[in-house]
């Protein structure tokens, strides 16, 4: 409400077949009043001293001072999603608790731990692979390891129960949206 009213960021108000709305802070107060008066449920709305307004349910930022960050964390976590829980030596699928990390050249072999040297690999095959180099052990990985290109937040929203205004900007099969300035 505070980016609202500063005028860094407009309501977003879906219409009727795919059409959007933007409101700055007093049209916001005006259709708050118009949607109250018309009887929407008390839940939806924002009670201040001086003023009720409607709950926005999507806004969208006019000014911003730095981009977000593009790259994925480097965790375990995320080394397992990278590889969707699949040992990358025998394409078996884990569970967490049964993954280990490889670290395609050894650590001892001048091997850094990097998105592109580890991979998930099961107990079993963490093993017999133990500090060799690939072509030693015969044991190559069914994908070249490279950082993700998804954003872990993207995909945890995207797998949520939201708020169906949000479903048209969330779900990747809907069509592109086109926002005038």
């Amino acid at each position: 409400m505070s980016l609202l009213f500063v005028g860094h960021a407009q309501v977003v108000q879906s219409g009727d077949e795919n059409n959007f709305y933007t409101h700055d802070v007093e049209s916001w107060i005006d259709y708050s009043e118009t949607s109250r008066a018309l009887g929407s449920s008390t839940d939806d709305f924002l009670h201040s001293v001086k003023l009720i307004l409607k709950l926005p349910r999507i806004i969208v930022l006019s000014e911003y001072d730095r981009l977000p960050k593009k790259e994925v964390k480097f965790t375990r976590q995320n080394i397992f999603q990278r590889d969707k829980f699949t040992c990358q030596y025998c394409g078996v699928v884990f569970d967490t608790k049964k993954l280990n990390l490889d670290h395609v050249v050894p650590r001892d072999k001048g091997g850094k731990s990097s998105w592109d040297n580890l991979v998930t690999s099961c107990i079993v095959c963490n093993t017999r692979k133990s500090n060799k180099m690939p072509a030693e052990a015969r044991m190559f990985p069914l994908r070249t390891p490279a950082a993700p290109r998804w954003r872990p937040f993207s995909t945890s929203v995207q797998n949520q129960e939201c708020h169906e205004s949000w479903r048209h900007f969330l779900d990747l099969s809907a069509s592109q949206v086109e926002m005038s300035a």
